[in-house]
């Protein structure tokens, strides 16, 4: 029994048991000392065995792990090709309360953002990662506890233990003597006429006079270095090797839009009563593609290494400007849609896009692409190639301008297009084609019914 003790003892965390009682030890020594058997039981059935007001008792209640009240929230599944990510924002903080799948972090990845939401209900017990973190699925984010927040031990509040030793203050009735504002107005009165006579010292602190053939830097403190977003510098990164690897080409040409805002203008109201969207002046661009690209189908190729891949489908790429960067979601098979089609599909992706709810799907693949500056103000612009496609048309602001129309000089509302291209695939006459085809169409939308 004394030996049994002794080594007991040694133990720092049976310190309190020993402090209990020896013979609650007696009864726990088969469960804690080397060469006794093997208890199977979780260790706050052990602690039934000493009383109520032992220190081990309430120590035992933060283990909560024990009973399964914690949870780790972890990086989700963020795609095929995205292999990590940025920790970017904590969305809640340490001590809030959580539902079951409430987003508690967002990841930022080359692509898109991901949500890490909470897989239980219950209060943050921690962050085990911090904001800026690289990150791979499945790392551990943050602690989750299902308990209440009134079942976890919480330690003895430091201001009640700096109350305590804080001295008495004193009795109401003494008073504190008053300061002898005669006596200091005197003596720094005298200081400053002592002072008078002396001759000023310059400064320390003053900045040495620069010559005039120095040039006059901004001082350091007027500027702000922060890390760039990972979406920033996979725009930067696709942008750079999309001039470093295509042969680039523009050709421009103007639009008149007097027809196709003429037949917005008078179905604008029919449009919304019976499809539910606003007619726009996108899904008449994106049918002119369509019809541009069905008739110069080399645009639609793209080079891979020593083979020209000749696809069969249409899928429109719209560039979409988002406040964490550019984002470019697909318009899946737009050659078998209608304007109404066309226009909700927009519509859906632009929303998921500025929410940052759009998924890696919806951006992938896409055979063309429209950037339309023209929503900014842009008046014309050469456009970058998205990769791996070949071509991309630029729209840009409608301006009224004169124009002849039958020998008289009128007004008319025109854009200035653009279609960079890939000059090692495609030549200037396809490219050219393409452009007019793009112009026949929006002049004359009656072209799309008998297919010209």
């Amino acid at each position: 029994m004394a030996s049994a003790v002794i080594r007991l003892i040694r133990r720092p965390a049976a310190v309190l048991l020993v402090a209990t009682s020896c013979r609650h030890v007696q009864q726990l020594s088969h469960h804690m000392l080397p060469g006794g058997s093997v208890c199977s039981k979780p260790a706050r059935e052990l602690t039934r065995l000493l009383p109520r007001a032992s220190p081990y008792q309430m120590w035992s209640r933060s283990f909560a792990s024990e009973n399964g009240d914690l949870v780790d929230a972890v990086v989700p599944f963020m795609g095929e090709s995205i292999t990590d990510g940025t920790l970017a924002t904590f969305l809640k903080k340490p001590g809030d309360r959580v539902e079951v799948d409430e987003p508690i972090a967002q990841i930022e990845t080359d692509k898109v953002t991901i949500d890490v939401n909470s897989p239980e209900a219950g209060i943050i017990q921690k962050f085990v990662a911090k904001e800026g973190d690289t990150v791979t699925p499945g790392t551990k984010v943050a602690v989750i506890s299902k308990s209440h927040p009134s079942d976890t031990h919480v330690a003895p509040s430091d201001d009640k233990v700096v109350k305590d030793g804080q001295p008495p203050s004193p009795p109401t009735g003494a008073t504190q003597p008053t300061p002898p504002t005669e006596k200091i107005d005197k003596q720094v009165l005298k200081e400053e006429g002592s002072t008078k006579g002396k001759p000023k010292v310059p400064s320390a602190a003053t900045p040495p006079k620069t010559s005039p053939s120095e040039p006059q830097l901004p001082p350091k403190e007027r500027e702000r270095r922060v890390p760039m977003p990972r979406l920033r510098k996979r725009v930067a990164t696709r942008l750079k090797d999309s001039q470093n690897t295509f042969a680039m080409l523009t050709t421009f040409n103007e639009v008149d839009m007097t027809n196709l805002m003429k037949l917005r203008s008078d179905y604008k109201d029919a449009f919304v009563e019976k499809h539910g969207v606003k007619l726009g002046l996108m899904s008449g661009f994106v049918k002119a593609a369509v019809s541009g690209l069905q008739n110069q189908p080399i645009i639609n190729a793209v080079i891979d290494g020593d083979d020209i891949i000749h696809r069969d489908y249409v899928d429109i790429s719209i560039a979409v400007g988002t406040p964490k960067g550019l984002v470019v979601p697909v318009i899946r098979n737009a050659d078998r849609l209608n304007f109404a089609g066309i226009e909700k599909e927009i519509n859906n992706l632009a929303k998921k896009a500025n929410n940052g709810t759009i998924s890696i799907d919806e951006m992938a693949g896409g055979t063309f692409t429209i950037s339309n500056g023209g929503v900014y103000g842009s008046l014309l612009s050469t456009p970058i190639i998205n990769p791996p496609q070949s071509a991309i048309l630029g729209m840009h602001s409608i301006v009224s301008r004169p124009m002849v129309v039958d020998g008289n000089i009128v007004p008319r509302p025109m854009m200035y297009i653009a279609l960079t291209y890939d000059h090692r695939l495609i030549d200037g006459r396809e490219a050219v084609f393409f452009l007019r085809c793009i112009k026949d169409v929006v002049e004359d939308p009656r072209r799309l019914l008998l297919d010209l």
